[in-house]
């Protein structure tokens, strides 16, 4: 059984490790090209990083020096049984324990607040980044992965200055230092006792390759169970509509099961590392007490060994082992860094951009002419959406696309508002190739009604301004009372101000369409695209929408893509798309004595709402 995909035998197994695949091998413990990359992140909190590294040295100063004023202690005042000078020791002994905590204290609490800089920092890029990739990007890479990348991949990064770099390097000087104070003491007894130190070295080298193994299984099931969960959370009602509780509950088991025994695999190798280095350190005590009592009951003025140093060489000793008895944990540490860091970066250095235009083009005023000049499109390119589309709306033209589901009339609206780009032809608005206008300065003079309204949280006002800081408040009421909200909101304690709940739950489809259009009329553009914008608005809330939006339409260039065709017989201009192509084109009066294609579609529907 592999330990990234689903074991065998777990139902479902297989579509899961289809639809969640492994996310990528993890990375060496330290990376100096991911390091160089995370370096203008971490740059402007040097300041920071270097205090905490220079409180960190001098916290184990202390410490070492605590341990040399105990040794003096044991040789004046217990071997020397005198009393004099104790006191001065004594105190010594106490501000040096203070300095520590307090230096350890603040070290830990700069360390930490570069660190959450410098990753805000590279938080803020990322999601910046995330906004300007296109949605074809988006479309194909599930959710629940890229919120993993923002969220657990950079509190990654933050155990590494927390446990990793900075401590590593004091460390390193740490253990420099405590040698040279054993070889200051017995340098024979330091050669004796460090024999076990290649022992320790060798045995951590060997773990880390089982315990790399297992933490890429870990991350890897981790990123999976992201992505499930913020799938299967979202389409919570359909599972529990179409009774796949049991078959998700077990597919979920699957992917969390894979993710503990990686999880204890990593425990178990590190488990035993820290136990064997555990041991080393009580093997090591051991033999400086075998070697230094022979030394001291052989009772040899030329050894230069008492029993004051001996004290003070079993404590140092304590701590040398200490930051090496957290090596494993720390490599650990740095490991999942590097992979997060691998995993940020390569989201970063994805380049599926819309492309900005190369020079500026004089915009004319927004009047909303639109023209398709042979348009061919496909989300893939070997299967074409759209064939060879041409036709043209004039400003205030109020033009209906119709056809059967599938056909590629959404996708007009995408390549419009360059949601996507044409393969070839080209769209203009206002005389303009759209891809010579800038993102926002497009999407300025279009908008659009969705059939799939998307609320944010925040209040009924805030959607319908959606953060427009250029429509006031009273701007933003009036488009909405204009559409009849008002009347919607009526029913809530705080009206306008009433909490929107996530994904809009104590709305109706119906109301939550309101509120989209109330979005566009606020920003007033100069082209208005409907897209089935009223196909699930009850008949009360299609009543208060049938006024408003004759007014909404009559004063500006609209594409509206209908499914109900009573709903757009009075428009200039009807375009009928089937499997990509435009086949028909005229008024509804014009289709219907053609006795085409759009005649079939009205008489079935007729039909069916009989």
């Amino acid at each position: 059984m592999g330990a990234a995909g689903a074991p065998r035998g777990r139902p479902g197994g297989g579509l899961m490790a289809r639809l969640f695949p492994r996310d990528g091998a993890v990375g060496r413990a330290v990376d100096l090209r991911l390091l160089r990359r995370l370096w203008p992140f971490v740059r402007p909190q040097r300041g920071l990083i270097l205090a905490s590294l220079a409180l960190l040295l001098t916290t184990s100063a202390a410490a070492l020096a605590m341990t040399w004023v105990v040794m003096l202690i044991i040789e004046r005042h217990v071997e020397g049984d005198s009393s004099e000078g104790l006191g001065v020791l004594l105190a010594w002994f106490a501000a040096l324990a203070l300095f520590e905590m307090l230096g350890r204290a603040l070290g830990t609490w700069t360390v930490d607040v570069a660190g959450q800089n410098a990753l805000l920092g590279l938080r803020s890029t990322l999601f910046r980044h995330l906004q300007a990739l296109s949605s074809a990007f988006h479309d194909r890479t599930p959710t629940g992965r890229v919120v993993g990348r923002v969220t657990t991949d950079i509190e990654a990064l933050q155990e590494m200055f927390s446990s990793g770099v900075v401590t590593v390097l004091g460390d390193v000087i740490f253990l420099c230092a405590t040698v040279a104070l054993l070889f200051t003491l017995h340098w024979q007894l330091t050669l004796a006792v460090l024999v076990v130190v290649p022992l320790l070295i060798g045995l951590t080298l060997w773990m880390r390759v089982r315990v790399r193994a297992a933490y890429a299984d870990m991350i890897d099931s981790r990123s999976r169970l992201n992505a499930f969960l913020h799938e299967h959370i979202v389409g919570m009602a359909v599972v529990q509509m179409f009774t796949r509780e049991r078959r998700v509950r077990s597919a979920f088991g699957g992917i969390s099961g894979d993710m503990r025994d990686a999880q204890l695999r990593s425990v178990s190798w590190e488990s035993v590392l820290s136990a064997s280095t555990e041991l080393l350190s009580h093997l090591t005590v051991a033999l400086i007490l075998a070697y230094g009592g022979s030394l001291l009951l052989g009772e040899s003025l030329a050894t230069g060994l008492t029993l004051a140093a001996l004290f003070a060489f079993i404590d140092y000793m304590r701590k040398f082992f200490v930051p090496l008895n957290d090596l494993s944990l720390k490599v650990t540490v740095m490991q999942s860094a590097m992979t997060a860091a691998e995993r940020i970066f390569h989201l970063l250095d994805h380049d599926d951009f819309i492309p900005a235009p190369k020079s500026v083009v004089p915009l004319p005023a927004a009047r909303g002419a639109i023209a398709f000049r042979g348009v061919t499109f496909g989300y893939d390119p070997a299967e074409p959406v759209l064939r060879d589309v041409s036709f043209e709306v004039a400003p205030g033209e109020r033009v209906a696309i119709v056809g059967a589901t599938g056909g590629g009339k959404t996708t007009l609206l995408k390549l419009l508002t360059r949601l996507y780009d044409v393969g070839e032809g080209s769209i203009t608005l206002d005389g303009v190739d759209v891809r010579d206008y800038a993102l926002s300065e497009l999407r300025s003079r279009i908008g659009i009604v969705p059939q799939d309204v998307f609320l944010f949280g925040g209040d009924v006002l805030h959607n319908v301004r959606l953060g427009h800081p250029e429509i006031s408040e009273a701007e933003a009421r009036a488009a909405a009372d204009r559409l009849h909200l008002d009347q919607v909101v009526a029913r809530f304690p705080l009206g306008y101000h009433e909490p929107v709940r996530e994904r809009g739950a104590n709305l109706s489809s119906g109301e939550r369409q309101l509120i989209a259009f109330a979005r566009v009329l606020a920003v007033a553009p100069a082209v208005l695209a409907l897209d089935e914008a009223t196909s699930q608005v009850d008949t009360r809330t299609e009543h208060l929408l049938q006024d408003a939006l004759h007014d909404l339409t009559r004063e500006r260039t609209s594409l509206i893509i209908a499914h109900r065709l009573s709903t757009i017989r009075d428009v200039d201009r009807i375009l009928v798309i089937a499997n990509g192509r435009l086949i028909e084109q005229g008024t509804h009066e014009e289709l219907l004595r053609a006795g085409g294609a759009y005649r079939r579609l009205n008489e079935l529907q007729f039909v069916s709402d009989r």
